[in-house]
Protein backbone atom coordinates (compact mmCIF):
# COMPACT_ATOMS: atom_id res chain seq x y z
CA UNK A 1 0.00 0.00 0.00
CA UNK A 2 2.35 2.66 1.15
CA UNK A 3 4.67 1.37 -2.10
CA UNK A 4 1.82 2.55 -4.95
CA UNK A 5 1.06 5.92 -2.75
CA UNK A 6 4.95 6.37 -3.57
CA UNK A 7 4.51 5.67 -7.16
CA UNK A 8 1.49 7.73 -7.48
CA UNK A 9 3.16 10.61 -5.71
CA UNK A 10 6.52 10.11 -7.71
CA UNK A 11 4.00 10.39 -10.65
CA UNK A 12 2.08 13.36 -9.58
CA UNK A 13 5.48 15.15 -8.92
CA UNK A 14 6.67 14.40 -12.48
CA UNK A 15 3.72 15.89 -14.06
CA UNK A 16 3.80 18.85 -11.91
CA UNK A 17 7.28 20.11 -13.06
CA UNK A 18 6.31 19.18 -16.09
CA UNK A 19 3.18 21.41 -16.26
CA UNK A 20 5.70 24.42 -14.24
CA UNK A 21 7.56 24.32 -17.15
CA UNK A 22 4.84 24.92 -19.72
CA UNK A 23 3.26 27.88 -17.40
CA UNK A 24 6.64 29.54 -17.19
CA UNK A 25 6.73 29.75 -21.05
CA UNK A 26 9.95 26.92 -21.38
CA UNK A 27 8.59 24.51 -24.43
CA UNK A 28 9.74 21.13 -23.16
CA UNK A 29 11.56 18.83 -25.69
CA UNK A 30 9.25 15.55 -24.16
CA UNK A 31 9.05 12.35 -25.17
CA UNK A 32 6.17 10.74 -27.20
CA UNK A 33 3.12 9.38 -25.24
CA UNK A 34 3.68 5.70 -25.64
CA UNK A 35 7.55 6.20 -24.98
CA UNK A 36 6.11 8.01 -21.52
CA UNK A 37 4.65 5.28 -20.61
CA UNK A 38 6.73 2.18 -21.42
CA UNK A 39 9.17 3.75 -19.07
CA UNK A 40 6.80 4.20 -16.64
CA UNK A 41 5.88 0.97 -16.93
CA UNK A 42 9.47 -0.07 -16.60
CA UNK A 43 10.11 1.80 -13.32
CA UNK A 44 6.75 -0.16 -12.04
CA UNK A 45 8.45 -3.23 -12.57
CA UNK A 46 12.08 -2.21 -11.05
CA UNK A 47 9.75 -1.32 -7.59
CA UNK A 48 7.94 -4.18 -7.66
CA UNK A 49 10.25 -6.89 -8.66
CA UNK A 50 13.91 -5.43 -7.67
CA UNK A 51 14.88 -6.15 -11.02
CA UNK A 52 17.76 -4.28 -13.47
CA UNK A 53 16.03 -1.77 -15.61
CA UNK A 54 18.53 -2.28 -17.92
CA UNK A 55 17.65 -5.54 -18.86
CA UNK A 56 14.82 -3.48 -20.59
CA UNK A 57 17.21 -2.27 -23.13
CA UNK A 58 17.91 -4.98 -25.62
CA UNK A 59 20.84 -4.30 -28.26
CA UNK A 60 19.68 -4.18 -31.61
CA UNK A 61 22.53 -6.96 -32.99
CA UNK A 62 24.30 -9.78 -30.65
CA UNK A 63 27.68 -8.09 -32.31
CA UNK A 64 26.46 -4.65 -31.22
CA UNK A 65 26.47 -3.50 -27.08
CA UNK A 66 24.42 -1.31 -25.99
CA UNK A 67 25.09 0.41 -22.68
CA UNK A 68 23.35 -1.53 -19.92
CA UNK A 69 24.28 -4.70 -21.77
CA UNK A 70 25.80 -5.76 -18.80
CA UNK A 71 22.54 -6.75 -17.43
CA UNK A 72 21.54 -8.99 -19.60
CA UNK A 73 20.91 -12.73 -18.33
CA UNK A 74 23.90 -15.21 -19.78
CA UNK A 75 22.88 -18.58 -21.04
CA UNK A 76 24.52 -21.99 -20.46
CA UNK A 77 28.00 -21.86 -20.93
CA UNK A 78 27.98 -18.05 -21.90
CA UNK A 79 24.94 -17.83 -24.09
CA UNK A 80 23.65 -14.32 -24.16
CA UNK A 81 20.22 -13.84 -23.11
CA UNK A 82 19.07 -13.47 -26.72
CA UNK A 83 20.48 -16.67 -27.85
CA UNK A 84 18.67 -17.92 -24.93
CA UNK A 85 15.34 -16.78 -26.37
CA UNK A 86 15.89 -18.59 -29.54
CA UNK A 87 13.25 -21.39 -29.66
CA UNK A 88 14.61 -25.06 -30.39
CA UNK A 89 14.28 -26.62 -33.43
CA UNK A 90 11.38 -29.36 -32.89
CA UNK A 91 9.42 -27.04 -29.93
CA UNK A 92 6.52 -26.26 -32.77
CA UNK A 93 5.91 -29.87 -32.71
CA UNK A 94 3.75 -29.35 -29.70
CA UNK A 95 2.20 -26.01 -30.20
CA UNK A 96 -0.54 -27.92 -32.36
CA UNK A 97 -3.81 -29.82 -30.61
CA UNK A 98 -3.15 -33.17 -32.51
CA UNK A 99 -4.11 -35.39 -29.06
CA UNK A 100 -7.50 -34.02 -29.73
CA UNK A 101 -7.27 -36.31 -33.18
CA UNK A 102 -7.55 -40.07 -33.02
CA UNK A 103 -7.46 -42.52 -35.48
CA UNK A 104 -9.88 -45.62 -35.52
CA UNK A 105 -7.23 -47.76 -37.31
CA UNK A 106 -4.74 -50.18 -35.78
CA UNK A 107 -0.78 -49.35 -36.22
CA UNK A 108 0.52 -52.86 -38.21
CA UNK A 109 2.63 -53.29 -35.34
CA UNK A 110 0.05 -53.61 -32.41
CA UNK A 111 -0.33 -57.05 -30.87
CA UNK A 112 -3.46 -58.39 -29.18
CA UNK A 113 -3.02 -57.78 -25.51
CA UNK A 114 -5.89 -59.45 -22.76
CA UNK A 115 -9.17 -57.05 -22.66
CA UNK A 116 -9.05 -56.48 -26.64
CA UNK A 117 -12.37 -57.03 -28.69
CA UNK A 118 -12.24 -59.04 -31.84
CA UNK A 119 -15.03 -59.53 -34.12
CA UNK A 120 -15.82 -63.65 -35.35
CA UNK A 121 -18.46 -64.31 -37.86
CA UNK A 122 -18.97 -67.89 -39.52
CA UNK A 123 -21.21 -68.75 -41.99
CA UNK A 124 -21.88 -72.03 -44.34
CA UNK A 125 -23.05 -75.29 -42.27
CA UNK A 126 -22.02 -73.28 -38.93
CA UNK A 127 -23.35 -70.11 -38.61
CA UNK A 128 -22.01 -67.22 -35.63
CA UNK A 129 -21.38 -63.60 -35.11
CA UNK A 130 -20.04 -62.69 -31.98
CA UNK A 131 -17.79 -60.24 -30.48
CA UNK A 132 -15.52 -61.57 -27.94
CA UNK A 133 -13.00 -60.66 -25.67
CA UNK A 134 -9.35 -61.85 -25.11
CA UNK A 135 -8.71 -63.03 -21.29
CA UNK A 136 -6.65 -62.73 -19.20
CA UNK A 137 -4.65 -65.91 -20.30
CA UNK A 138 -4.82 -64.53 -23.97
CA UNK A 139 -7.32 -66.66 -25.47
CA UNK A 140 -11.10 -65.89 -27.16
CA UNK A 141 -13.19 -68.84 -27.13
CA UNK A 142 -15.17 -69.83 -30.00
CA UNK A 143 -18.24 -72.20 -29.02
CA UNK A 144 -17.16 -75.42 -30.75
CA UNK A 145 -13.46 -74.58 -31.04
CA UNK A 146 -12.25 -73.78 -28.21
CA UNK A 147 -10.01 -71.64 -27.13
CA UNK A 148 -7.56 -69.59 -29.96
CA UNK A 149 -4.32 -68.40 -28.31
CA UNK A 150 -4.22 -64.47 -30.34
CA UNK A 151 -2.19 -62.74 -27.19
CA UNK A 152 0.48 -61.01 -28.69
CA UNK A 153 -0.19 -61.76 -32.87
CA UNK A 154 0.17 -59.04 -34.59
CA UNK A 155 -2.83 -57.08 -35.83
CA UNK A 156 -2.22 -58.14 -39.48
CA UNK A 157 -1.97 -61.72 -38.51
CA UNK A 158 -4.89 -62.04 -36.46
CA UNK A 159 -7.68 -62.76 -38.75
CA UNK A 160 -5.26 -65.42 -40.73
CA UNK A 161 -4.58 -67.45 -37.06
CA UNK A 162 -8.42 -67.41 -35.96
CA UNK A 163 -9.38 -68.97 -39.52
CA UNK A 164 -6.40 -71.55 -39.50
CA UNK A 165 -7.94 -72.59 -35.97
CA UNK A 166 -11.47 -73.06 -36.84
CA UNK A 167 -10.62 -75.02 -40.44
CA UNK A 168 -8.88 -77.60 -38.39
CA UNK A 169 -12.65 -78.51 -36.95
CA UNK A 170 -14.26 -77.10 -40.20
CA UNK A 171 -12.52 -78.33 -42.96
CA UNK A 172 -15.55 -77.94 -45.36
CA UNK A 173 -18.66 -75.36 -46.46
CA UNK A 174 -17.60 -73.31 -43.30
CA UNK A 175 -16.69 -69.49 -44.37
CA UNK A 176 -14.79 -67.33 -41.19
CA UNK A 177 -14.10 -63.56 -41.26
CA UNK A 178 -12.00 -62.37 -37.90
CA UNK A 179 -11.28 -58.80 -37.59
CA UNK A 180 -9.81 -56.64 -34.69
CA UNK A 181 -12.29 -54.01 -33.19
CA UNK A 182 -10.81 -52.32 -30.38
CA UNK A 183 -7.73 -52.13 -28.80
CA UNK A 184 -7.76 -51.86 -24.40
CA UNK A 185 -7.00 -48.31 -23.25
CA UNK A 186 -3.14 -48.25 -21.38
CA UNK A 187 -1.37 -46.30 -18.93
CA UNK A 188 2.02 -44.51 -19.61
CA UNK A 189 3.83 -42.87 -17.74
CA UNK A 190 5.97 -40.03 -19.26
CA UNK A 191 9.11 -38.99 -17.14
CA UNK A 192 11.75 -36.61 -17.58
CA UNK A 193 12.48 -33.20 -18.65
CA UNK A 194 8.54 -32.45 -19.70
CA UNK A 195 6.40 -29.88 -18.58
CA UNK A 196 3.66 -31.98 -16.60
CA UNK A 197 5.02 -35.33 -16.21
CA UNK A 198 3.04 -37.89 -14.94
CA UNK A 199 0.83 -40.93 -15.86
CA UNK A 200 -1.79 -40.54 -18.76
CA UNK A 201 -3.78 -42.91 -21.06
CA UNK A 202 -4.71 -43.74 -24.32
CA UNK A 203 -4.75 -46.61 -26.97
CA UNK A 204 -1.39 -49.19 -27.93
CA UNK A 205 -1.65 -47.43 -31.07
CA UNK A 206 -1.22 -44.14 -30.21
CA UNK A 207 2.38 -42.50 -31.12
CA UNK A 208 4.64 -41.20 -28.59
CA UNK A 209 3.72 -37.51 -29.49
CA UNK A 210 0.15 -38.67 -28.75
CA UNK A 211 1.56 -39.04 -25.10
CA UNK A 212 4.36 -36.04 -25.16
CA UNK A 213 1.61 -33.41 -25.72
CA UNK A 214 -0.20 -34.81 -23.29
CA UNK A 215 2.23 -34.17 -21.04
CA UNK A 216 2.95 -30.72 -21.98
CA UNK A 217 5.88 -31.15 -24.35
CA UNK A 218 9.45 -31.58 -23.72
CA UNK A 219 10.93 -28.93 -21.98
CA UNK A 220 12.45 -26.24 -24.20
CA UNK A 221 15.38 -25.41 -21.75
CA UNK A 222 16.09 -29.16 -19.98
CA UNK A 223 14.55 -31.64 -22.49
CA UNK A 224 16.14 -33.53 -25.16
CA UNK A 225 14.37 -34.26 -28.75
CA UNK A 226 16.57 -36.46 -29.62
CA UNK A 227 17.16 -38.95 -26.76
CA UNK A 228 13.86 -40.31 -25.90
CA UNK A 229 13.10 -43.93 -24.72
CA UNK A 230 10.45 -46.27 -23.79
CA UNK A 231 11.20 -48.39 -21.30
CA UNK A 232 9.49 -51.72 -20.28
CA UNK A 233 10.17 -53.55 -17.25
CA UNK A 234 13.20 -51.45 -16.58
CA UNK A 235 14.65 -51.90 -19.73
CA UNK A 236 14.69 -49.66 -23.21
CA UNK A 237 12.62 -50.92 -25.94
CA UNK A 238 12.46 -48.38 -28.56
CA UNK A 239 14.42 -45.41 -28.82
CA UNK A 240 13.32 -41.90 -30.48
CA UNK A 241 15.11 -39.14 -32.07
CA UNK A 242 12.20 -36.32 -32.79
CA UNK A 243 15.14 -34.49 -35.25
CA UNK A 244 14.71 -37.82 -37.79
CA UNK A 245 10.66 -36.97 -37.34
CA UNK A 246 11.00 -33.20 -37.96
CA UNK A 247 13.14 -33.46 -41.08
CA UNK A 248 12.54 -36.92 -42.82
CA UNK A 249 8.90 -37.96 -41.43
CA UNK A 250 10.54 -40.89 -39.92
CA UNK A 251 8.51 -42.45 -36.18
CA UNK A 252 8.81 -46.20 -35.74
CA UNK A 253 5.99 -47.59 -35.39
CA UNK A 254 5.85 -49.33 -31.81
CA UNK A 255 2.41 -50.41 -29.39
CA UNK A 256 2.39 -49.61 -26.43
CA UNK A 257 1.48 -51.54 -22.93
CA UNK A 258 0.02 -50.88 -19.85
CA UNK A 259 3.08 -49.91 -17.48
CA UNK A 260 5.22 -48.27 -20.37
CA UNK A 261 7.73 -45.22 -19.60
CA UNK A 262 8.49 -42.33 -21.97
CA UNK A 263 11.77 -41.16 -20.52
CA UNK A 264 12.82 -38.11 -21.94
CA UNK A 265 16.17 -37.90 -21.48
CA UNK A 266 18.31 -35.09 -20.13
CA UNK A 267 19.05 -31.93 -23.16
CA UNK A 268 22.50 -32.73 -25.02
CA UNK A 269 24.74 -30.12 -26.18
CA UNK A 270 23.29 -27.02 -28.00
CA UNK A 271 24.07 -24.86 -30.77
CA UNK A 272 22.38 -21.41 -31.78
CA UNK A 273 22.11 -20.84 -35.46
CA UNK A 274 21.80 -17.49 -36.75
CA UNK A 275 21.52 -15.18 -40.15
CA UNK A 276 20.89 -16.83 -43.66
CA UNK A 277 19.78 -19.66 -42.61
CA UNK A 278 16.17 -21.74 -43.22
CA UNK A 279 15.96 -22.87 -40.14
CA UNK A 280 17.21 -20.44 -37.40
CA UNK A 281 17.02 -22.10 -34.14
CA UNK A 282 18.95 -23.78 -31.19
CA UNK A 283 19.79 -27.53 -31.77
CA UNK A 284 20.88 -30.21 -30.03
CA UNK A 285 24.05 -32.66 -31.08
CA UNK A 286 24.77 -36.02 -30.07
CA UNK A 287 27.91 -35.29 -29.19
CA UNK A 288 29.73 -32.95 -27.17
CA UNK A 289 32.14 -32.02 -30.37
CA UNK A 290 30.38 -32.39 -33.67
CA UNK A 291 31.55 -31.30 -36.83
CA UNK A 292 29.70 -28.27 -39.08
CA UNK A 293 28.50 -30.79 -41.55
CA UNK A 294 25.97 -32.03 -38.74
CA UNK A 295 24.78 -28.78 -37.97
CA UNK A 296 23.97 -27.51 -41.64
CA UNK A 297 21.96 -30.62 -42.26
CA UNK A 298 19.35 -29.61 -39.95
CA UNK A 299 19.73 -25.70 -40.08
CA UNK A 300 19.61 -25.93 -43.97
CA UNK A 301 22.10 -22.62 -44.94
CA UNK A 302 20.44 -19.94 -47.61
CA UNK A 303 22.94 -20.78 -51.43
CA UNK A 304 23.26 -17.25 -50.79
CA UNK A 305 25.88 -17.77 -47.29
CA UNK A 306 29.35 -17.38 -48.18
CA UNK A 307 31.12 -17.39 -44.50
CA UNK A 308 30.32 -18.37 -41.25
CA UNK A 309 30.91 -16.78 -37.84
CA UNK A 310 31.29 -18.96 -34.86
CA UNK A 311 31.81 -17.50 -31.15
CA UNK A 312 31.69 -19.31 -28.39
CA UNK A 313 34.12 -20.86 -25.23
CA UNK A 314 36.44 -23.67 -25.32
CA UNK A 315 38.80 -25.51 -22.53
CA UNK A 316 41.61 -22.70 -22.94
CA UNK A 317 38.99 -19.40 -23.58
CA UNK A 318 36.56 -17.81 -25.58
CA UNK A 319 37.12 -17.98 -29.26
CA UNK A 320 35.32 -15.87 -32.19
CA UNK A 321 36.62 -16.81 -35.85
CA UNK A 322 34.72 -16.07 -39.27
CA UNK A 323 36.10 -18.73 -41.51
CA UNK A 324 34.64 -19.71 -45.30
CA UNK A 325 31.52 -21.64 -45.43
CA UNK A 326 33.49 -24.51 -47.71
CA UNK A 327 35.69 -24.68 -44.51
CA UNK A 328 32.37 -24.92 -41.56
CA UNK A 329 31.61 -28.16 -42.87
CA UNK A 330 34.97 -30.01 -41.30
CA UNK A 331 34.97 -27.20 -38.15
CA UNK A 332 34.68 -28.66 -34.58
CA UNK A 333 32.03 -26.68 -33.14
CA UNK A 334 30.68 -27.53 -29.23
CA UNK A 335 27.80 -26.89 -26.62
CA UNK A 336 27.04 -23.34 -25.90
CA UNK A 337 28.24 -22.14 -29.45
CA UNK A 338 26.60 -19.58 -31.75
CA UNK A 339 26.55 -19.85 -35.56
CA UNK A 340 25.90 -17.29 -37.78
CA UNK A 341 25.78 -17.85 -41.03
CA UNK A 342 26.12 -14.95 -43.11
CA UNK A 343 26.46 -13.79 -46.90
CA UNK A 344 29.54 -11.87 -47.46
CA UNK A 345 29.94 -11.97 -51.32
CA UNK A 346 29.71 -8.26 -52.17
CA UNK A 347 28.42 -8.69 -55.64
CA UNK A 348 29.69 -7.46 -58.96
CA UNK A 349 26.35 -6.50 -60.37
CA UNK A 350 23.53 -4.81 -59.82
CA UNK A 351 19.72 -4.53 -61.55
CA UNK A 352 18.06 -1.90 -63.02
CA UNK A 353 14.61 -1.68 -64.26
CA UNK A 354 13.11 0.59 -66.92
CA UNK A 355 9.49 1.56 -66.77
CA UNK A 356 7.79 4.11 -69.11
CA UNK A 357 7.77 4.27 -72.91
CA UNK A 358 10.27 1.90 -74.04
CA UNK A 359 11.23 -0.97 -76.31
CA UNK A 360 12.72 -4.19 -75.51
CA UNK A 361 13.48 -5.81 -71.73
CA UNK A 362 12.71 -4.07 -68.88
CA UNK A 363 15.05 -5.36 -66.73
CA UNK A 364 19.32 -5.03 -67.13
CA UNK A 365 22.08 -6.35 -65.27
CA UNK A 366 24.95 -3.47 -65.34
CA UNK A 367 28.36 -3.77 -63.27
CA UNK A 368 28.12 -2.36 -60.09
CA UNK A 369 30.39 0.94 -60.84
CA UNK A 370 27.97 1.47 -64.26
CA UNK A 371 27.07 5.00 -64.97
CA UNK A 372 23.24 6.23 -66.18
CA UNK A 373 24.76 7.28 -69.61
CA UNK A 374 26.77 4.09 -69.83
CA UNK A 375 23.07 2.69 -70.30
CA UNK A 376 20.70 4.08 -71.82
CA UNK A 377 22.43 4.03 -75.25
CA UNK A 378 21.27 0.11 -74.61
CA UNK A 379 17.58 1.05 -73.95
CA UNK A 380 15.45 0.90 -77.26
CA UNK A 381 12.90 3.60 -77.27
CA UNK A 382 10.70 4.89 -80.06
CA UNK A 383 11.98 9.13 -80.15
CA UNK A 384 8.34 9.65 -81.70
CA UNK A 385 6.74 8.95 -78.50
CA UNK A 386 9.14 9.11 -75.39
CA UNK A 387 10.39 11.96 -73.76
CA UNK A 388 14.30 11.13 -73.84
CA UNK A 389 15.00 14.81 -72.30
CA UNK A 390 12.68 13.99 -68.62
CA UNK A 391 14.56 11.18 -67.85
CA UNK A 392 14.41 10.59 -63.76
CA UNK A 393 14.97 8.12 -61.49
CA UNK A 394 13.64 6.19 -58.96
CA UNK A 395 15.74 5.14 -56.29
CA UNK A 396 15.22 3.31 -52.75
CA UNK A 397 17.43 4.99 -50.91
CA UNK A 398 16.11 8.67 -51.92
CA UNK A 399 12.86 6.96 -50.58
CA UNK A 400 14.21 5.82 -47.62
CA UNK A 401 15.62 9.41 -47.06
CA UNK A 402 12.48 11.31 -48.19
CA UNK A 403 10.26 9.22 -45.44
CA UNK A 404 13.04 9.60 -42.74
CA UNK A 405 12.36 13.55 -42.96
CA UNK A 406 9.09 13.10 -43.03
CA UNK A 407 8.54 11.25 -40.36
CA UNK A 408 11.12 13.47 -38.55
CA UNK A 409 8.84 16.51 -39.71
CA UNK A 410 6.22 14.54 -37.89
CA UNK A 411 7.64 14.28 -34.71
CA UNK A 412 8.37 17.68 -34.21
CA UNK A 413 5.04 18.71 -35.44
CA UNK A 414 3.77 16.83 -32.92
CA UNK A 415 6.34 17.68 -30.09
CA UNK A 416 5.15 21.52 -30.60
CA UNK A 417 2.22 20.72 -30.20
CA UNK A 418 1.76 18.71 -27.30
CA UNK A 419 4.10 21.34 -25.69
CA UNK A 420 2.55 24.41 -26.52
CA UNK A 421 2.06 26.36 -23.20
CA UNK A 422 -1.61 27.06 -22.19
CA UNK A 423 -2.54 30.38 -20.00
CA UNK A 424 -6.04 29.35 -19.25
CA UNK A 425 -8.71 26.40 -18.92
CA UNK A 426 -10.47 27.64 -22.03
CA UNK A 427 -6.99 28.16 -24.48
CA UNK A 428 -6.22 24.98 -23.02
CA UNK A 429 -9.59 23.34 -24.01
CA UNK A 430 -8.79 25.24 -27.77
CA UNK A 431 -5.46 23.77 -27.68
CA UNK A 432 -6.28 20.15 -27.07
CA UNK A 433 -9.36 20.52 -30.39
CA UNK A 434 -6.16 21.56 -32.66
CA UNK A 435 -4.06 18.99 -30.97
CA UNK A 436 -6.65 16.43 -32.07
CA UNK A 437 -6.77 17.95 -35.28
CA UNK A 438 -3.03 17.70 -35.67
CA UNK A 439 -3.29 13.77 -34.45
CA UNK A 440 -5.60 13.19 -38.04
CA UNK A 441 -3.55 14.96 -40.35
CA UNK A 442 -0.12 13.33 -38.92
CA UNK A 443 -1.82 10.11 -39.37
CA UNK A 444 -3.03 10.98 -43.22
CA UNK A 445 0.67 11.71 -43.47
CA UNK A 446 2.03 9.02 -42.41
CA UNK A 447 0.73 6.94 -44.76
CA UNK A 448 1.83 9.08 -47.59
CA UNK A 449 4.51 6.76 -49.76
CA UNK A 450 7.30 8.99 -51.24
CA UNK A 451 8.58 8.49 -54.96
CA UNK A 452 12.18 8.57 -54.03
CA UNK A 453 12.61 10.44 -57.51
CA UNK A 454 15.70 11.96 -58.46
CA UNK A 455 16.30 14.57 -61.22
CA UNK A 456 18.69 13.97 -63.62
CA UNK A 457 17.59 16.11 -66.45
CA UNK A 458 17.68 20.19 -67.55
CA UNK A 459 17.71 21.52 -70.77
CA UNK A 460 18.65 18.33 -72.49
CA UNK A 461 21.31 17.62 -70.37
CA UNK A 462 21.27 14.66 -68.24
CA UNK A 463 23.70 13.93 -65.56
CA UNK A 464 25.63 11.06 -65.88
CA UNK A 465 25.11 9.49 -62.03
CA UNK A 466 26.42 5.98 -60.89
CA UNK A 467 23.69 3.36 -60.35
CA UNK A 468 22.00 1.57 -57.44
CA UNK A 469 20.64 -1.18 -57.00
CA UNK A 470 17.03 -1.13 -57.49
CA UNK A 471 17.05 1.68 -59.25
CA UNK A 472 14.34 2.37 -61.95
CA UNK A 473 14.76 4.78 -65.02
CA UNK A 474 11.76 6.11 -65.72
CA UNK A 475 11.28 7.53 -69.63
CA UNK A 476 7.97 9.56 -69.62
CA UNK A 477 5.32 9.29 -72.68
CA UNK A 478 5.34 12.34 -74.26
CA UNK A 479 2.00 14.13 -74.54
CA UNK A 480 -0.06 16.86 -75.66
CA UNK A 481 -1.96 17.01 -72.12
CA UNK A 482 -1.21 18.92 -68.74
CA UNK A 483 -2.36 17.77 -65.44
CA UNK A 484 -4.55 20.01 -63.21
CA UNK A 485 -5.08 18.71 -59.52
CA UNK A 486 -5.45 19.40 -56.13
CA UNK A 487 -7.87 22.10 -54.98
CA UNK A 488 -9.22 23.15 -57.89
CA UNK A 489 -13.25 22.51 -58.49
CA UNK A 490 -12.64 19.72 -61.79
CA UNK A 491 -9.28 18.14 -61.44
CA UNK A 492 -8.88 17.25 -65.02
CA UNK A 493 -5.87 16.95 -67.67
CA UNK A 494 -6.11 20.16 -70.13
CA UNK A 495 -4.76 20.44 -73.50
CA UNK A 496 -1.23 21.93 -73.70
CA UNK A 497 -1.58 25.77 -75.16
CA UNK A 498 1.86 27.94 -75.47
CA UNK A 499 0.08 31.08 -75.34
CA UNK A 500 -2.05 29.91 -71.88
CA UNK A 501 -0.23 31.23 -68.26
CA UNK A 502 -0.61 29.22 -65.34
CA UNK A 503 -3.43 30.70 -63.94
CA UNK A 504 -5.26 29.90 -67.01
CA UNK A 505 -4.81 26.51 -66.40
CA UNK A 506 -6.59 26.69 -63.26
CA UNK A 507 -9.03 28.57 -64.40
CA UNK A 508 -9.95 25.78 -67.41
CA UNK A 509 -9.82 23.22 -64.14
CA UNK A 510 -12.85 25.16 -62.83
CA UNK A 511 -10.67 27.59 -60.39
CA UNK A 512 -9.70 27.49 -56.86
CA UNK A 513 -11.81 25.37 -54.22
CA UNK A 514 -12.62 27.11 -50.85
CA UNK A 515 -10.15 25.30 -49.33
CA UNK A 516 -7.43 26.21 -51.96
CA UNK A 517 -4.33 27.78 -50.92
CA UNK A 518 -4.39 30.59 -54.09
CA UNK A 519 -1.00 32.54 -53.82
CA UNK A 520 0.99 29.39 -54.38
CA UNK A 521 1.10 26.92 -56.94
CA UNK A 522 3.53 23.92 -57.55
CA UNK A 523 3.83 22.55 -60.67
CA UNK A 524 6.20 19.06 -61.39
CA UNK A 525 7.41 18.91 -64.57
CA UNK A 526 7.61 16.11 -66.72
CA UNK A 527 11.64 15.69 -65.44
CA UNK A 528 10.52 15.39 -61.94
CA UNK A 529 11.74 18.52 -60.99
CA UNK A 530 8.96 20.25 -58.44
CA UNK A 531 8.96 23.95 -58.75
CA UNK A 532 6.56 26.57 -56.53
CA UNK A 533 4.87 29.78 -57.60
CA UNK A 534 3.61 32.71 -56.07
CA UNK A 535 0.67 33.94 -57.97
CA UNK A 536 0.96 37.18 -56.11
CA UNK A 537 4.34 38.19 -56.28
CA UNK A 538 7.67 36.37 -55.87
CA UNK A 539 9.02 35.86 -52.03
CA UNK A 540 11.00 33.83 -50.10
CA UNK A 541 12.16 31.10 -52.75
CA UNK A 542 8.83 30.71 -54.64
CA UNK A 543 8.85 32.34 -57.91
CA UNK A 544 6.30 34.18 -59.71
CA UNK A 545 3.58 32.44 -61.29
CA UNK A 546 4.09 35.37 -64.61
CA UNK A 547 7.68 33.32 -64.63
CA UNK A 548 6.01 29.90 -64.74
CA UNK A 549 6.90 28.25 -68.38
CA UNK A 550 4.52 25.20 -68.34
CA UNK A 551 5.57 22.49 -70.76
CA UNK A 552 3.35 19.20 -72.23
CA UNK A 553 3.57 16.62 -69.47
CA UNK A 554 3.42 18.98 -66.40
CA UNK A 555 1.58 18.62 -63.84
CA UNK A 556 -0.46 21.74 -61.86
CA UNK A 557 -0.58 20.78 -58.28
CA UNK A 558 -2.96 23.37 -56.37
CA UNK A 559 -1.77 23.20 -52.29
CA UNK A 560 -4.51 23.10 -49.57
CA UNK A 561 -4.49 26.33 -47.66
CA UNK A 562 -3.65 25.81 -44.01
CA UNK A 563 -6.05 26.67 -41.55
CA UNK A 564 -5.41 29.80 -39.46
CA UNK A 565 -6.75 28.75 -36.25
CA UNK A 566 -3.90 26.29 -36.14
CA UNK A 567 -1.33 29.51 -34.94
CA UNK A 568 1.21 27.54 -32.41
CA UNK A 569 1.90 24.94 -35.51
CA UNK A 570 0.86 26.56 -38.77
CA UNK A 571 4.63 26.76 -39.88
CA UNK A 572 5.46 22.85 -39.67
CA UNK A 573 1.88 21.84 -41.29
CA UNK A 574 3.00 23.88 -44.36
CA UNK A 575 6.34 22.78 -44.52
CA UNK A 576 5.25 19.25 -44.10
CA UNK A 577 2.62 20.13 -46.87
CA UNK A 578 5.25 21.50 -49.55
CA UNK A 579 7.56 18.04 -48.69
CA UNK A 580 4.27 15.83 -49.70
CA UNK A 581 4.38 17.59 -52.78
CA UNK A 582 7.97 16.95 -53.36
CA UNK A 583 8.02 13.72 -52.21
CA UNK A 584 5.10 11.78 -52.96
CA UNK A 585 3.01 14.20 -55.68
CA UNK A 586 0.16 15.22 -53.50
CA UNK A 587 -1.33 17.64 -52.23
CA UNK A 588 -2.52 16.56 -48.38
CA UNK A 589 -5.47 18.13 -46.45
CA UNK A 590 -4.91 19.75 -43.38
CA UNK A 591 -8.39 19.41 -42.61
Amino acid sequence: MVKSLLNQLHTFFCYTLILAGLLSGHKVEAQSLEEMQQIQQARQAADAQKVDVSRYIQSESRFKRSPGSEGVTPGRNGESGASQNIRPFGANLFDGSFEAERSDGFNPAYRVAPGDKISVQLWGTVELAEVLTVDNQGNIFIPQIGPVQVMDVPATEVNQVVKTKIRSVYTNNVNAYVNLLTATPVSVFVAGPVIRPGQYAGLPTDSILYFLKRAGGVDPVRGSYRKISVLRNNQSVQEYDLYEFMREGRLPPFSFKDGDVILVNEQGPMVTVEGAARYPYRFELTEQRSRGSDLTYFSRPLAKTSHVAITGNRPDGPVSVYVPFSEFEDFDIYDGDVVLFNDDLQPQVISVKVSGSYIGPSFYTVKKDARLLDLLPHIEVDAEHADIDSIYIKRESVKAKQRELLDESLRRLERSVFTAPASSDGEARIRAQEADLVMRFVERAKQVEPLGKVVLSEQGRIANIRLEQGDEIVIPLKTDLVQVSGEVLMPQAVVYNSEARLTDYVAWAGGYSERADDERIAVIHANGLTTFFETGGSSHWFSSASEAQIRPGDQIMVLPRVDTKLIQSIKDITQIIYQVALAANVALDSN
